[in-house]
C-alpha cells in the first residue's frame, strides 16, 4: 500500500461549517431510530440501555420490519410503560430498506442516533455525545469508541478510534467503515439533507451515510467507550462476507461517481488500492477462515475489476472451476502441507 497522502481535501468536498440558527430545534433534544426483525430476545437489553441514559430529553422510534416472533408485543409493552418509546409496524422489508430507516421521518429530535434492537450503549451515551455537538456547533458528527462483545478475548478490546479530521479525510473513509452504526450522533437536519440511508444497499448502508456526512461536514471525536456490539448466534447482517463486501464496495464506488473530484484529488492507483484493493483483502479474510463460497464470489469480482498481482491470481483463478473441484484443491493442498511438516 502507498503512503496516505496528507493533503487538504479540494473545497468542494470539504468540511463546511453547520450554522445551527438554521436547523429547527426538534420536540425532544434526541431521536433514537432502531430497525427491528425478530429481537425479542434482545429488545429488554437494548431499549433498556435507551432508558437508562442519563440524559432523558430523547424519544425512541422502534420500527417492527415484519418480525414474527414476540417483538411486537414486546414493543407495545414497553410503550404502554414509557411514552417516550414510540413503536411503528410494517411488513417485511428489510434492514436496509427506505421504509425502515427512512422512519426518520418520522423523528422529532434536532439530533438523531441509530441503534439496532440487539446492541447497546453505555449510561453516558447521549448526554456526553450531546454535550460534545452542543459545544461545536460547527461539527456535524460526533463519533465514539465502542467495544465488541461476545468475542474471543483479543477481538473484544474497547477500542477508540483516532481524530479523522487529522490528515486526509476522504482518503481515511473511504477506505473503511469509521464506526458502528451506534456509535454516533448526528445532527438530524443533514441527515435528511443528505438522503439518509441508500435503499440500494442490503448492507453497510451506515457506512454509505457516514461516508457522504462525514466527507461533507466536520466530524468531532469522543475519546470514550460508549457503544456496545453484541455478537451473538441470531441473524446478524454481518455474518454475510459476501454481501458485506460487494455493498462496501458499492458504497464506495456510489461516493465516488457523485464525487469525482475526490477521486481526482487521491489518483488511480490509491483509488484502486482503496477500493478493489480491499475487496480482495476481504476476499483473502473469507478465503483463509475457510467461507469459500464467500471467497470465490468475492475473488470473481476482483477479477472482474482487474486488480491484483501474479501471486493473488493464482489463489483467485479456481473460484471459476466448479465449487467442488475448488474444494478438493484446497484438501489436496492442506494434505500437502501437513505431510511436509512431518518430521523425517
Amino acid at each position: 500500500m502507498s503512503e496516505r497522502r496528507l493533503m487538504r481535501p479540494p473545497s468542494t468536498f470539504a468540511s463546511d461549517p453547520v450554522d445551527r440558527a438554521t436547523v429547527p430545534t426538534g420536540e425532544v433534544a434526541v431521536s433514537v431510530v432502531t430497525p427491528c426483525y425478530n429481537a425479542a430476545a434482545h429488545l429488554q437489553r437494548s431499549i433498556g440501555s435507551v432508558q437508562a441514559q442519563g440524559f432523558a430529553d430523547w424519544e425512541l422510534v422502534v420500527v417492527d420490519d415484519g418480525s414474527k416472533d414476540d417483538s411486537w408485543a414486546v414493543l407495545e409493552a414497553m410503550a404502554a410503560q414509557d411514552g417516550r418509546i414510540r413503536p411503528l409496524r410494517q411488513a417485511k422489508a428489510g434492514a436496509a430498506a427506505a421504509d425502515v430507516y427512512k422512519r426518520q421521518a418520522a423523528a422529532r429530535g434536532h439530533y438523531v442516533a441509530f441503534l439496532d434492537a440487539d446492541d447497546t450503549w453505555a449510561p453516558d451515551f447521549l448526554g456526553t455525545m450531546v454535550a460534545a455537538l452542543d459545544a461545536d456547533p460547527g461539527a456535524g458528527v460526533a463519533y465514539c469508541g465502542w467495544q465488541n462483545l461476545g468475542l474471543d478475548e483479543a477481538r473484544s478490546k474497547p477500542y477508540v478510534p483516532p481524530d479523522y479530521e487529522s490528515g486526509d479525510k476522504v482518503d481515511t473513509m473511504l477506505g473503511g467503515c469509521p464506526w458502528p452504526i451506534h456509535g454516533a450522533l448526528s445532527r438530524l437536519a443533514l441527515v435528511r439533507a443528505a438522503g439518509g440511508f441508500d435503499e440500494g444497499l442490503s448492507s453497510c448502508m451506515d457506512y454509505d451515510l457516514w461516508l457522504r456526512l462525514a466527507t461533507g461536514h466536520r466530524v468531532l471525536r469522543v475519546p470514550n467507550v460508549l457503544a456496545f456490539y453484541h455478537h451473538h448466534g441470531g441473524e446478524q447482517i454481518t455474518r454475510n462476507r459476501t454481501r458485506l463486501a460487494m455493498n462496501h464496495w458499492r458504497a464506495q464506488r456510489n461516493y465516488l461517481t457523485a464525487h469525482p473530484d475526490a477521486a481526482a484529488h487521491l489518483g488511480r492507483r490509491r483509488l484502486r488500492e482503496l477500493t478493489a484493493g480491499e475487496l480482495l483483502h476481504r476476499g483473502y479474510v473469507a478465503y483463509w477462515q475457510r467461507d469459500l463460497g464467500a471467497a470465490r464470489a468475492i475473488f470473481r469480482a476482483v477479477m472482474k475489476l482487474g486488480y491484483g498481482g501474479p501471486k493473488d491470481w493464482a489463489y483467485m483463478l479456481p473460484s471459476w472451476l466448479p465449487e467442488s473441484w475448488h474444494r478438493t484443491l484446497l484438501r489436496l493442498r492442506d494434505t500437502s502441507a501437513t505431510a511436509g511438516q512431518r518430521p523425517s
